[in-house]
């Protein structure tokens, strides 16, 4: 046993001080990123923030409505193979939709019959586990790099640096952090593992930029403020959960409760995950997620033009010209909290 006494932040803890700027309007910030990705060598274009593989927000529909803003999608792994081999055979060039997959021999069966039905038009997968420090991960990594070299590849989930290293060394384009900081994961106090948001990001952006890697921040985010936190704190993407959660594109449940229409929203470790998909939870395991009602949101556009506008204004704040340059002049302010523990108060 040891103990790390480093301090580890996560996003509640600190805030971007402002800096000088000669932006004079949030128009000018260009929030776009271009990326040329290590093992594939595809290129990518586009706003750098991707919706969940959950069931209730990757769906066809959130990916067809964040394509009009240049978002993208990790699409659930829960699509049968003739409705996947569809849809990405009439998807756009332009448009970066990544299919989800785990590590069984199944999942890997599964990608390449959808793969082969769709015309090879599937050029971005979403390989994900709650655990990426697994071997059976990484030799699966291994073994999906190998046999189609020109895919791009997020991978993960892990915290650490030198995990992420490592997944990039494997075959990983992106390596997705975080662990337990979702708004309905309950990873963190069923098993008492994980890592503060902010700071895994920080030091996983370190490690997997120094191998020409890139890492998506998977978790936490709560507002807009909190994506600019994780740009600045170096994500390359960011993905959101429940930020995209109850609207019509999710195709959630919908329940009434108290005369309100609201939709059901569940981690993909929770009961009602594992009811709805593998047939309620295996004996060997316990649920390491929730299900919340939230209210029926409409449209995920009006969202969407929220959290871009926060980042955009985040950019004005420190003259941020591009999203690429935010990182570069973030400077994080700790501030204080639970101020009644640190004065001794009930």
């Amino acid at each position: 046993m040891r103990i790390e006494e480093d301090l580890k932040l996560d996003f509640q803890d600190v805030l971007i001080r402002p800096k000088r700027s000669t932006l004079t309007s949030r128009s000018e910030v260009d929030i776009s990123r271009e990326f040329v990705f290590r093992h594939s060598g595809r290129r990518y274009h586009g706003v750098p923030i991707i919706a969940a593989n959950m069931d209730t927000v990757g769906s066809f529909e959130m990916a067809r409505a964040l394509a009009r803003h240049r978002l993208a999608t990790a699409l659930h792994k829960h699509y049968d193979e003739a409705a996947l081999a569809a849809f990405f055979g009439e998807l756009a060039d332009d448009v970066t939709v990544f299919y989800s997959m785990g590590i069984t021999r199944e999942d890997y069966d599964k990608f390449h019959r959808v793969k082969e039905a769709a015309g090879n038009a599937i050029s971005c997968v979403c390989v994900d586990v709650a655990n990426g420090y697994t071997k059976s991960f990484v030799d699966f990594l291994h073994t999906l790099r190998a046999a189609y070299p020109a895919i791009t590849i997020m991978a993960g989930n892990v915290v650490t640096g030198e995990m992420a290293e490592e997944l990039i060394l494997d075959g990983a384009d992106i390596v997705k952090v975080g662990i337990g900081p979702g708004s309905v994961c309950t990873t963190r106090k069923m098993t008492g593992v994980g890592y503060p948001q902010l700071s895994a990001i920080i030091e996983c952006a370190d490690a997997a930029h120094g191998l020409g890697g890139l890492i998506c921040a998977d978790g936490g985010c709560t507002s807009a403020g909190d994506l600019a936190k994780a740009f600045g704190g170096g994500a390359d993407f960011v993905m959101l959960g429940g930020m995209l959660a109850g609207h019509d594109e999710c195709m959630g449940e919908i329940v009434a409760e108290n005369g309100e229409r609201k939709m059901r929203f569940y981690g993909m470790s929770s009961r009602a995950a594992m009811d709805r998909h593998a047939g309620g939870v295996a004996p060997y395991r316990a649920s390491e997620g929730k299900e919340v009602l939230l209210d029926c949101r409409g449209p995920v556009d009006a969202t969407v033009q929220e959290i871009l506008g926060g980042v955009r204004s985040a950019c004005t704040y420190v003259g941020a010209h591009k999203l690429r340059e935010l990182s570069k002049r973030t400077t994080f302010v700790r501030v204080a909290r639970q101020l009644n523990n640190v004065f001794g108060q009930s």
